[in-house]
């Protein structure tokens, strides 16, 4: 599930995005947070030439472990964990190499996977520490999207297409009301963005 991550122009601090809000923007310069599955990327580009992609690192991290054994998993674990909050890409680059020496031998796709998608698993490392916590997974739209699948599971017929929609928005204005939070990071991430977004960023 792809997520579009753009501020809120009515409730800043907080974040807004869904699939289903991409084909309503203006600007074809956007993030999207995606969970690599196959053709999500190229649908993305292909209608938004300029969008930069990242895919989520939690699923990155997910696949790298699925065939791991569990002696192995801690210390291979912390080695990843070596790539993805390095300080910079070189870095990161660097300790994606180590690893590789390290555990190909044993697990020579996990270092492959990593290098074959790394041009979309790299996109946030270009923005500072606060933005990239932003960035680097689709779980916050997940529990968006599972908050709405308890709704719909308790009522499995509806009669007609309209009385889903409206169910599935009652629910929404429901779980937004609990969107009221603010970070306490957001003057030094909304002034970070501003660098990056000069020409797009409110005063």
């Amino acid at each position: 599930m792809p997520f579009l991550l753009q501020p809120c122009p009515k409730h800043p601090g907080q974040c807004d995005g869904s699939a289903g809000s991409l084909g309503f923007q203006e600007s074809s310069d956007r993030r999207v947070v995606t969970d690599n599955l196959t053709g999500f990327a190229a649908a993305i580009e292909a209608v938004f030439p300029k969008a930069e992609i990242q895919n989520c690192i939690i699923h990155q991290l997910r696949n790298s472990s699925k065939y791991v054994s569990y002696k192995d998993l801690k210390a291979l674990m912390a080695d990843l964990k070596a790539v993805y909050a390095a300080v910079d890409e070189p870095t990161a680059l660097d300790a994606l190499d180590t690893f590789a020496e390290r555990w190909d031998k044993k697990y020579p796709r996990i270092s492959q996977s990593w290098r074959d998608n790394w041009p979309n698993l790299s996109t946030y490392f270009k923005y500072p520490q606060e933005v990239r916590r932003l960035i680097y997974t689709t779980n916050t739209i997940e529990g968006f999207n599972r908050q709405l699948r308890k709704v719909t599971k308790a009522k499995s017929v509806f009669p007609t297409d309209d009385s889903l929609l409206k169910m599935l928005y009652l629910a929404m204005i429901d779980i937004t009301k609990k969107w009221t939070g603010r970070r306490q990071d957001w003057s030094m991430i909304h002034a970070q963005l501003a660098v990056f977004f000069a020409d797009r960023m409110p005063e």
